[in-house]
């Protein structure tokens, strides 16, 4: 396994997934490291400048999510919490204004802003809408041509349903028109998600040197959390002993692992911020080939989806 000394050890860290694969709760475990810093979802490189950030508007004038103003929320309580100390209804407002005098920064500058902020903690951060366009993973890379990336994987059926379960999510499936249109009536169809998000992350990695990616199963980190933390840290070069692993065994004691304020209640999936301890893991061993409940002809999963699922490990 190669180690990040072979790359920029202060270069910043993002985590790579669909949503529902234990991105809120693996990001802020590392992010509670002494060493490193966990942010929310900040979602800054899904745009080129922080007026269109704010505006939520691609260069071409579409509309980047319907979900937008919520997506804002990250980097409104990270604004907060490194400028004024803490996250309330008035240091958000100091939030929205700190955003909106940048305007006419890129957003590349503003995130680097935020690193001089945290140094000489090095930065954690998840969005999963950096996987809507392959032009967003590649403006990190223009940006910071040294950034670490953990490709964090979650079985293509513990995934699939926890986006059905999860508030908003089959809305969310729609607007990101994960729908079968085989069948005479359509089915939302989240494995559609699954695959092309963890496609096009393999597809990203394969483009960078291996030391700059390491890839993690969810399910080992909640299954055995000491051992797969402890190889995390090893990648990044980072001390793993009992305090380190403490401090990341506590992810409630995240600044941001809790509803914020009326003005930015999120930055991360809700059900997280409602109970943001590491809990004892409860994880079903699947069978690829079993019908799935979301479908009502009891289709399996699509044969590209298990060939994927068994090059990533999942048999």
């Amino acid at each position: 396994m190669s180690t990040v000394a072979e790359t920029d050890s202060r270069a910043p860290l993002f985590i790579l997934a669909p949503p529902r694969s234990f991105t809120s709760l693996v990001s802020t475990m590392l992010g509670q490291h002494p060493r490193l810093y966990g942010f929310p979802e900040l979602n800054l490189f899904m745009a080129g400048t922080m007026d269109e950030f704010w505006r939520g508007a691609d260069h071409d004038g579409g509309r980047k999510s319907t979900f937008w103003p919520v997506m804002r929320h990250g980097l409104l309580r990270s604004v907060a919490q490194l400028y004024a100390g803490e996250q309330t209804i008035d240091s958000i407002s100091m939030a929205y204004r700190w955003i909106r005098s940048r305007a006419r920064q890129s957003t590349a500058a503003v995130f680097a802003e935020l690193l001089e902020r945290i140094d000489p903690l090095i930065a954690v951060e998840k969005s999963p809408g950096y996987l809507r366009k392959r032009q967003y993973l590649d403006r990190i890379v223009e940006a910071f041509p040294q950034a670490r990336f953990i490709h964090l994987l979650r079985h293509p059926r513990g995934q699939c349903e926890s986006v059905l379960q999860a508030r908003g999510g089959k809305l969310m499936l729609m607007m990101l028109n994960a729908i079968d249109t085989a069948p005479a009536v359509p089915v939302i169809e989240p494995q559609i998600l699954w695959h092309d998000a963890n496609r096009l992350i393999l597809e990203f990695l394969q483009e960078l040197p291996p030391a700059q990616w390491l890839r993690v199963r969810g399910e080992d980190v909640l299954g055995d959390p000491d051992a797969e933390l402890g190889r995390i840290c090893a990648w990044l070069g980072l001390p793993c002993g009992a305090p380190e692993l403490a401090a990341m065994k506590a992810p409630e004691q995240s600044p941001y692992a809790h509803v914020g304020p009326i003005n930015a209640r999120l930055g991360n999936d809700i059900n997280f911020l409602l109970e943001p301890r590491l809990r004892p893991a409860r994880l079903r061993h699947y069978d690829l080939a079993e019908p799935l409940p979301w479908r009502p002809d009891d289709q399996p999963l699509h044969p590209a989806v298990v060939e994927l699922a068994a090059e990533l490990g999942y048999r």
